[in-house]
């Protein structure tokens, strides 16, 4: 290793101790404004067609970040089958589309395209080999989601993914 190169340990810690500048960017994202019911706290109990009699429990959140730039979703599961995840969501002023980031625990990466219509949010990804599809169903009252996901490996022959039901506690 040469004096230019950092050990990822190094680097990690670098990264948290940087002091980030603000500017006049680091405002409200009028287009990820619909998404602003997602905003708070919530408990979730679901269930995963691959693991056969388990019921899954945890916590997921959103939150404004950059002054409302950005959204981040932060969700961890209890149990160790599902992994916990990080997600970013922007948009795209020229298209009018709305992306999310989205990375977990194992090192999982993936981009995905989040459209939110009446009261039914959603959010897919097509790729060669696994695409993903969710939707998630907001109650009127805006405490409870249920979610309802599948996949599919060759695009055309869909299976259940995850199922989680949202309870909002803030």
């Amino acid at each position: 290793m040469d004096e230019r190169t950092i050990p990822a340990a190094a680097a990690v810690e670098d990264v948290q101790m940087v002091d980030l500048i603000r500017n006049e960017a680091a405002k409200p994202n009028p287009m990820l404004e619909p998404l602003s019911v997602l905003v708070g706290t919530w408990n979730t109990v679901g269930t995963h067609p691959l693991v056969q009699g388990k019921t899954f429990h945890g916590r997921t959140s959103f939150g404004w970040i950059e002054g409302g730039a950005f959204l981040i979703m932060h969700s961890e599961i209890d149990e160790p089958e599902i992994p916990s995840g990080i997600a970013i969501f922007g948009t795209d002023d020229t298209t009018s589309e709305c992306s999310m980031l989205y990375f977990d625990e194992r090192g999982v990466s993936r981009r995905y395209e989040v459209r939110l219509e009446e009261n039914v949010w959603k959010w897919w990804r097509n790729a060669p080999g696994f695409s993903q599809r969710f939707a998630v169903t907001i109650a009127p009252d805006g405490r409870t989601m249920i979610s309802r996901g599948e996949y599919s490996r060759d695009g055309s022959m869909w299976e259940p993914d995850l199922e989680l039901t949202y309870t909002r506690v803030n």
